[in-house]
């Protein structure tokens, strides 16, 4: 079985080296596009492979991508960015995906990618098709077909400062301006005009998206980003039913009940708050439904919350309880310390 790694780059010296390094033992070809490279990039590249293609970029990640797919010549392709990092951990991990692979062909393998404080799983390797297609100007996917598999092979997204904070934003309003625009285009179209503060047309967009086709993880985190963009204009109630309109497309989620525990926790309504934030520690892990899943909101965050509205509303047994569990959690977090001081530990 051939593996072949698939990058699309441009500007990338910082970084490229870095990726290469960490992977290149375990892959069979490297197959690199470069889209307008204006430094060293490409002498980088070439000290890994041969394989080096120029096109024009057009404001359009999913083209440059199926552009990279389309000069492989391995019978299954991993993608990566030049600023992903694969550990000898991970690197062992890809060897033994190679190995299912043999033994187990699949159309599709679903792997963790860790950004920050975010984890979630991304198509990571494929099997090469004709159908196989990426799709989506910005945050570019490829749908799911045919069998999946979930692996650990896990990559670590690490750049290095270099900013792009207006290019998504960008993107996303000529597009806008020339076709329409897709379920998840929108969701992602209503997040950079909601970083960027246009909180009025974020929140145009995201209802737009909402009340159309879509996939339900999208729906459910761009009922957030709408909640965001609605306290940010003064629209407290309107706020709370865009969380609350969360639960029609799926199973609660820990991140939108915390947001609804805060709320009530801002107004007042402490054994409201305490509620929602109970329940958001019941919440499970949905990783592997293609969630941007915030662990620390379903344990630590609900935790250290509750042992203050407990205390608040004079259940001081309920309020040590909740310690006992965020300390066992994370016993290094200030707040943590101060609480185990309050309690005369």
């Amino acid at each position: 079985m051939k593996l072949s790694l698939c990058m699309i780059v441009r500007d990338e010296e910082a970084v490229l080296a870095r990726c290469l390094d960490g992977v290149k033992q375990f892959v069979d070809e490297i197959v690199i596009v470069d889209t307008g490279s204006q430094d060293g990039t490409v002498g980088i590249a070439r000290r890994y492979t041969d394989r080096i293609f120029f096109e024009p970029w057009r404001d359009d990640f999913a083209y440059a991508r199926n552009v990279s797919f389309s000069k492989a010549t391995g019978d299954y392709l991993l993608w990566l960015d030049a600023d992903d990092v694969v550990t000898a951990e991970n690197g062992e991990r890809l060897l033994a995906l190679k190995q299912m692979l043999e033994d187990s062909p699949c159309d599709m393998v679903m792997c963790p990618y860790e950004t920050g404080s975010l984890r979630y799983e991304r198509e990571r390797v494929v099997r090469r098709s004709d159908d196989i297609k990426w799709r989506g100007h910005v945050h570019e996917c490829i749908p799911p077909k045919g069998k999946l598999v979930h692996a650990e092979f896990t990559v670590l997204h690490r750049p290095t400062g270099r900013l792009h904070p207006s290019r998504n934003l960008e993107i996303y309003r000529k597009w806008a301006g020339e076709e329409t625009l897709s379920g998840r285009d929108l969701f992602y179209y209503g997040r950079e005009l909601f970083y960027h503060k246009l909180y009025v047309e974020g929140c145009a967009v995201l209802e737009e998206m909402l009340s159309g086709e879509g996939w339900y993880v999208n729906k459910i985190e761009a009922c957030r980003t709408l909640a965001a963009c609605r306290l940010a204009l003064g629209r407290r109630e309107e706020a709370l039913c865009a969380l609350l309109r969360s639960l029609c497309y799926g199973e609660p989620r820990a991140a939108v009940l915390c947001d609804i525990g805060h709320l009530f926790k801002e107004d007042g309504r402490y054994g409201e708050a305490a509620f929602w934030y109970e329940s958001a520690l019941r919440c499970r892990d949905h990783t592997a439904d293609g969630d941007f899943e915030q662990p620390d909101c379903r344990g630590i965050t609900p935790t250290l919350e509750l042992v203050w509205l407990y205390h608040v509303l004079g259940d001081r047994a309920r309020s040590l309880e909740m310690h006992k569990k965020s300390e066992a959690l994370a016993p290094d977090h200030p707040s943590v310390i101060f609480n185990k001081k309050f309690f005369g530990e």
